[in-house]
């Protein structure tokens, strides 16, 4: 949900009622500050969940995860990829162990796409590699390769993704920031026009209110007339003309499109 620029947004703040992490003292009043224990995602997907339970996104195999709270059988802490913090299974972490050297390449294997591997202490089965480093040549190439991923609200994989996920796994791989909600996205890089948008371009309809783990809806240009989006009105992600979505957003109550190239 869009935030006010001026405050510290809840969304990727390592803080709650009772504490903050430790980073945030002197920037952040807090009545404590707690270390971190710095763990990583050891399932290949993990869900994410805000304090009212919703899905807000997802760890993948491999991501460090710095938990700052505990209670029974969850855990609350922050992603150090894209910085969300909330509420997973205390099962799908383990203590963080070495540095991971290399990025899962290829899709719908044993660990989804992006996840982070040290090929000589973990298990990839046939998953292809790329050293950490070396990236995808372009959004749009790794859009067309999750075409006919499932849609689900709170996605960021090639299992299952919403729309700012889509476009967050496609920066990632390319080696961009990667923010994890469309709010953000419409703020990297540097505006273009209609009239100049090229394949690999961002598009982005803001919405003024949003919802938990969305803030408008996000989408890379395939070419100047179309776009590649996980829709939840297909139910997968689709490549569809501009124009109709447009239509359809507007229609909606989302803003005028946001065109962004990184």
């Amino acid at each position: 949900m869009p935030h006010d620029l001026h405050s510290p947004d809840p969304r990727t703040l390592p803080a709650r009622p009772a504490f903050a992490a430790q980073a945030l003292e002197g920037l952040y009043r807090a009545p404590e500050y707690r270390a971190a224990e710095p763990m990583q995602a050891a399932a290949a997907v993990s869900d994410l969940w805000d304090d009212e339970g919703h899905r807000i996104s997802q760890l993948l195999f491999g991501e460090a995860f710095d938990l700052l709270d505990r209670q029974g059988d969850r855990v609350w802490g922050q992603s150090r990829r894209d910085g969300v913090v909330g509420w997973t299974a205390a099962s799908a972490l383990i203590e963080a162990g070495g540095t991971p050297s290399h990025r899962v390449a290829s899709m719908g294997g044993a660990l989804p796409f992006n996840a982070l591997v040290d090929p000589a202490r973990d298990a990839v089965g046939d998953s292809a590699l790329a050293p950490l480093g070396e990236f995808e040549p372009g959004l749009a190439d790794v859009a067309e390769r999750l075409l006919g991923t499932p849609h689900a609200l709170g996605g960021r994989s090639d299992r299952e993704t919403d729309c700012a996920g889509l476009v967050q796994t496609c920066l990632i791989a390319c080696g961009r920031a990667a923010p994890r909600w469309s709010d953000g996205q419409a703020e990297i890089g540097r505006a273009v026009g209609l009239a100049d948008m090229r394949r690999g371009d961002l598009v982005v309809w803001p919405h003024s209110t949003g919802g938990p783990g969305w803030s408008g809806h996000s989408a890379v240009i395939a070419s100047p007339g179309a776009l590649i989006h996980a829709s939840g009105r297909a139910g997968s992600v689709v490549i569809e003309a501009l124009s109709d979505v447009d239509a359809r957003q507007r229609a909606e109550g989302f803003g005028a499109p946001i065109f962004r190239r990184v």
